[in-house]
């Protein structure tokens, strides 16, 4: 019997693929656990929608990624920390700047997509990297002052 799968299914295949599995295994295994629906011409009409809507809903979130990472070219982010004499005391979080870009800038990105791991711990100028969409890479740049 053809199945086409609705969640991934171990050594059976991957969500979305047709298979071939016998009667058996699809009456009493995959179809009560809602795994599967049999294979006829309503769902693959349906299957193939749904891929459609899962590219469009790619391509919107690539373009937004594009769209947010123009925006982060021109920020400049003002940051600052106790510092005496030049040395330093402490650092700013990725948390921190989450949460200074949304409320200074209104835009929202995920601290955990930030990929320079070098912490911000220095008076000037510093640029962070972060992955806003799969191959889309954002650079904020963080100006850091001494805290009068």
């Amino acid at each position: 019997m053809r199945v086409i799968l609705l969640q991934d299914v171990k050594k059976v295949g991957k969500k979305g693929q047709t298979v071939d599995v016998s009667d058996g295994y699809a009456a009493n295994f995959l179809f009560p656990r809602k795994l599967a629906v049999k294979e006829t011409k309503k769902s693959v009409e349906i299957l193939e929608q749904q891929n459609e809507d899962v590219r469009v809903a790619k391509e919107k979130a690539k373009e937004e990624a594009l769209r947010v990472k123009a925006e982060l070219e021109k920020v400049v982010l003002e940051m600052t920390l106790k510092a005496n004499n030049g040395k330093v005391f402490g650092s700013i979080s990725f948390k921190q700047i989450e949460d200074a870009l949304r409320e200074q800038f209104n835009i929202i990105i995920d601290k955990r997509k930030i990929i320079t791991k070098d912490p911000v711990n220095k008076i000037g100028y510093s640029r962070l990297e972060i992955e806003l969409y799969k191959g889309v890479i954002g650079i904020i740049t963080v100006h850091v002052s001494e805290e009068k």
